[in-house]
């Protein structure tokens, strides 16, 4: 199932054992060489206040309606428990806000959302916002992941436009190519 970053802000996280509400999400760390979400940063008033605690995708149940579903609140964890956790934490990497251009280095725009693979916890889209010039024809650019190039501290690096496909490519108006044919084009059998 795919769904918007965006929709999981706040989102409550229930415990199985309480039966109620024990934490809310707050932001996601996601890890910036696979894109996947290791964890959340999570905020409750039953834990302490002093220190960040996390809960990590592979302790959640399931995603559904009333919230994210965890056995109990012993799976959240706190910072210094989870020494990769920290590292990723303490890395900060902003998904949203990033910029976004292509290999040529042109500016695409800045990312303002993500879809994500709830079986994977992986973003699997990127939504990028354009900028004020370009915004006149599109506002805003889907970006698949299969499309990211790069990903560095300034920019995410993406293809540029794909090419179009030798067997599709029109050679002059009026002629075609089909594509399950290896011959002449319409225009090629009409000269000759």
């Amino acid at each position: 199932m795919l769904l918007l970053a965006s929709r999981l802000d706040n989102y409550p996280v229930m415990s199985l054992q309480t039966g109620g509400r024990v934490a809310e999400l707050d932001a996601a760390i996601i890890d910036p060489g696979t894109l996947d979400i290791v964890a959340y940063v999570v905020t409750s008033s039953l834990l302490d206040s002093q220190n960040k605690h996390f809960l990590r995708v592979v302790d959640i149940r399931e995603l559904s309606d009333i919230g994210m579903i965890i056995d109990s609140i012993d799976e959240i964890v706190s910072y210094g428990d989870v020494i990769k956790l920290d590292e990723l934490y303490d890395l900060g990497f902003p998904l949203i806000g990033m910029r976004v251009r292509d290999e040529k280095k042109l500016k695409l725009g800045k990312v303002i959302d993500y879809t994500i693979d709830v079986t994977t916890y992986t973003a699997v889209q990127l939504t990028v916002k354009r900028p004020l010039l370009q915004s006149f024809t599109d506002t805003e650019l889907v970006i698949h992941r299969s499309q990211i190039i790069e990903i560095n501290d300034e920019a995410i690096v993406v293809h540029s436009k794909a090419e179009v496909p030798e067997h599709t490519r029109v050679t002059s108006p009026g002629s075609y190519v089909n594509p399950f044919r290896k011959g002449k084009t319409a225009t090629e059998h009409r000269d000759s």
